[in-house]
């Protein structure tokens, strides 16, 4: 889908650089770091999420898939306005507000992915034994996908990874999409009917977490990264980005509503309970009953697609958040920040290796309580700290007036503030 080459630097380099499409055709002919981030984004919680909304409301809540999406779509927009408006990243955004913004961030970052690297693979891991059981412990099939995932990631070449990710759109589109198509004719509901904003009696808690859930939390964080190695660090190819981020977030929305459809058409007032990636795997079993082999194994697949792109995407943009932190650090400006902003950097492949291997301890010793509650913690403040920072960031005197925040941008960053903060407060209420 993205017209690029390699870089000398172990980049890619877009064939358009010097001039940035002016056509919708020829920016959709270069999409590629939006499609990251939806393949990366989008893992079993998200599936979950999307899957128990139609199982318990039907097709009710699919109003709030699409204001999650507009939601997100707006902190991504802002990210990558901000880079190509100013030429710094949001590490180095974050670091002019406070030491303690940046450092926040960092120390959530350490935390997060040590329970993400264990979380994701297992997940990863639950799909393979489901599609070939008994072959391997559940274990081993997580060791398997974290050590490929990180030997893919190791060799350092962004085409590589961008096709990658591409590659995993594409299966999880033939797969869930498709299973949604296949499903759209039985489903019970007015389809068009959960567009209109309504709220079943109880179903607000549900409501909230599909709209906090729609695709990723830090990984939101490292769009820019990608689009910096595409090369669209200027101004001119803001409307490129706004393009690239858009089909991203309507893949996205695509998917997590074909969830939804898949919940409601066979789960909905069954009574089905469906917890966590196990409960996710488990549905594979009465798709099969009803509707055939092919279902479970067009569920099976693009769950599997789901959560491997999920390994790539989310420990890629970690080592890119890591790395570009230390660089801010040391004060090193953009135009000297290859050696730290790249996939071959020592800091990228340095943290590479705490995605990958330190969570492998929790395999086998569980998870800390302490940290779990730090990290929950944590996480659920994330979102309001980036829409917050956004806020200040792009409406502040120093970035150019046609590139501040319109209304609509801050009316969704502060919707966005006030949705997350709620999230946030139940999420750790639910801690204790």
């Amino acid at each position: 889908m993205a017209d690029v080459t390699e870089g000398s630097t172990g980049g890619t380099t877009d064939v358009a650089r010097e001039n940035p499409p002016t056509t919708l055709r020829g920016k959709l002919k270069i999409v590629g770091p939006g499609l990251i981030l939806a393949a990366g984004g989008v893992g079993a919680g998200d599936m979950v999420t999307s899957l128990v909304a139609g199982t318990r409301y039907g097709t009710a809540l699919l109003w709030t898939i699409i204001l999650g999406a507009l939601i997100k779509l707006s902190l991504v927009e802002g990210l990558g306005r901000w880079y190509m408006a100013t030429g710094t990243t949001i590490l180095e955004g974050w670091h002019s507000i406070s030491r303690w913004a940046s450092g926040y961030f960092v120390v959530y970052l350490f935390l997060v992915i040590f329970f993400y690297g264990a979380a994701v693979t297992s997940a990863a891991a639950l799909a393979a034994d489901a599609m070939i059981p008994g072959v391997l412990p559940i274990y081993g099939w997580a060791i398997i996908h974290g050590v490929a995932g990180f030997l893919i990631l190791l060799i350092g070449r962004y085409g590589l990874f961008e096709r990658l990710m591409e590659t995993f759109i594409v299966l999880m589109f033939i797969t869930v999409v498709g299973l949604a198509v296949f499903l759209l004719p039985g489903l019970p509901q007015n389809l068009a009917a959960g567009f209109v904003p309504t709220l079943p009696e109880g179903s607000l808690v549900y409501a909230l977490g599909v709209v906090g859930g729609v695709s990723g939390t830090y990984s939101i964080a490292a769009y820019t990264y990608w689009v910096r190695e595409r090369s669209w660090r200027s101004s001119s190819w803001i409307p490129v980005m706004r393009v690239d981020s858009g089909v991203g977030y309507i893949v996205t929305a695509l998917f997590m509503i074909s969830m939804l459809i898949i919940g409601a058409s066979f789960l909905f007032g069954t009574g089905t309970n469906i917890s966590g990636e196990e409960g996710l795997v488990a549905v594979s079993d009465p798709l099969e009953a009803q509707f055939g082999a092919l279902a479970k194994w067009l569920f099976l697949i693009g769950f599997w697609a789901a959560v491997s792109s999920s390994i790539l995407g989310g420990w890629n943009a970690a080592a890119y958040l890591f790395a570009d932190y230390v660089r801010t650090v040391r004060r090193v400006p953009e135009d000297q920040a290859q050696e730290y902003l790249s996939e071959k950097s020592i800091y990228f492949r340095g943290f590479l290796l705490w995605c990958t291997f330190p969570p492998m301890l929790l395999f086998a010793f569980g998870e800390p309580v302490l940290l779990v509650i730090i990290y929950a913690a944590l996480g659920a403040l994330l979102l309001p700290f980036m829409a917050v920072t956004l806020l200040w960031l792009l409406n502040r005197g120093n970035i150019a007036r046609e590139y501040r925040n319109k209304i609509v941008s801050n009316a969704l960053m502060t919707l966005a503030v006030l949705l997350f903060i709620v999230l946030a407060v139940r999420e750790i209420v639910g801690l204790f």
